[in-house]
């Protein structure tokens, strides 16, 4: 991830109220406890009532904040409003309790490394260049530090001004990273959801399949009674031809209706016995046959090493991930995409080779990481986002696979290599 992509995030930022109120109450309460405990049990002077002062309105606020602010969740800029009083506040203190020479003076790089960790990098660049300034001034103009007595606290100027250089320094450092795991995160978070999206209407599909034979199953009965009405109707009403007409229809669409229910009813048993359990190569033909239909390229599957040939279960998780390597080596062939099956009773592997480009030297290292781009113009325009890496690869580690990327000495293109222990692909 480049450093300018922090600047391009358009995540819809929002901060829990419920988090950032606990917070401030656990600050209020330690400035609080800090300033009594230093003024009654140290006996030390300071402008106390000034800091109380500071502390009332700072609890203030929160109560606006708990009682008053109605919403949930606070967008990026309402966080930032609240970070930057609380940065301002606790500088107040600071200046109060001896400046650039108060111990607590680290304190000042929360708000920002807070706002680098869960808002926009706009608020914690904002944040960082108050608090570098309140530092800056806290080095010139601050009240003695708090002691008994007239004790007069003395150090080297450079000893005084190297303490704000460092800690902006050290809050640099801590946004930035703070800023990198973030929007990774967050990223990862919003792939993850399309992840579960993809499995959630793959389960659906799989659900409607069995409502459908329920539903079959119970209309049976009355619909078995429609049709034994309409052909004693017919014997009774005879020639009628006010109402046989009517009801010859009425029992040709029972029949045609049995016929539905009927074909409905034979799909689970199908499922039970073939959709159920597949062989793994098996499986892999039913991939490769939908993508002949509607490519030009030449699929080949190579068997020679599938000593076991699994059985498994056909999970949407494998068979996803499965069609999605398996498309991208046939976006980016050129004639042929080659798949390897080597299977015993210790370790099952597939290799999806294709004769492409291979992958970019530039994300070589990022593959499998959602929302990543090559410098390489011409496979940009084909890899989109990362997405369906991403999603094949976390789906088959969730089916306990371990998931390499290379380049194949067969092919000489790109080479996606999936390998289970047996025992562990034969248990999913």
């Amino acid at each position: 991830m480049k450093f300018w992509d922090l600047f391009q995030s358009t995540d819809n930022i929002q901060l829990d109220k419920k988090t950032l109120v606990t917070l401030r109450w656990i600050a209020i309460a330690g400035q609080f406890i800090t300033i009594n405990f230093v003024y009654f049990i140290l006996n030390f002077s300071f402008p106390f009532f000034y800091c109380c002062f500071t502390i009332f309105l700072g609890i203030l606020t929160n109560c606006f904040l708990q009682f008053r602010f109605k919403k949930n969740l606070l967008n990026n800029f309402n966080s930032t409003i609240y970070l930057a009083y609380d940065l301002m506040q606790l500088a107040v203190l600071v200046f109060f309790t001896g400046g650039i020479t108060n111990p607590f003076v680290i304190l000042l790089v929360i708000p920002a490394v807070v706002s680098s960790t869960f808002l926009s990098l706009r608020s914690t660049f904002n944040l960082s260049f108050i608090t570098a300034i309140s530092l800056l001034i806290l080095t010139v103009y601050y009240f003695p530090l708090p002691s008994e007595g007239d004790l007069h606290f003395h150090v080297p100027e450079y000893y005084l001004n190297g303490i704000p250089v460092s800690i902006i320094i050290g809050l640099m450092f801590l946004c930035y990273f703070g800023a990198r795991f973030g929007f990774a995160s967050r990223k990862r978070t919003e792939a993850l959801n399309k992840l579960e999206l993809v499995l959630a209407k793959e389960h659906e599909l799989k659900t409607i399949g069995v409502q459908a034979a329920a539903a079959a199953h119970s209309l049976s009965t009355p619909l078995s009674t429609i049709k034994l009405v309409s052909k004693e109707l017919e014997k009774e009403i005879g020639q009628n031809a006010k109402y046989s007409k009517d009801i010859k229809l009425l029992y040709n669409q029972s029949l045609r209706c049995g016929e539905i229910l009927k074909k409905l009813s034979m799909s689970p048993v199908k499922r039970d016995e073939y959709f159920e359990n597949v062989k793994l190569k098996d499986l892999l033909i039913e991939i490769i046959n939908s993508f002949e239909e509607i490519s030009n390229k030449k699929f080949l599957i190579k068997s020679e090493n599938n000593n076991l040939d699994p059985v498994i279960k056909r999970k949407a998780e494998i068979t996803y991930a499965l069609r999605n390597f398996i498309g991208n080596a046939s976006k980016f062939s050129e004639t042929k995409v080659e798949i390897n099956i080597e299977s015993n009773k210790e370790i099952t592997k597939i290799k999806v080779c294709d004769d492409g480009p291979g992958f970019p030297d530039d994300i070589k290292n990022f593959l499998g990481e959602p929302y990543i781009h090559s410098k390489d113009k011409k496979i940009d325009s084909k890899s989109g986002l990362g997405l369906g890496t991403f999603i094949g690869k976390t789906l088959l580690e969730r089916m306990k696979a371990n998931v390499y990327f290379g380049r194949s000495d067969d092919t000489n293109g790109a080479m996606v290599t999936i390998e289970w222990e047996t025992k562990n692909l034969l248990s999913i």
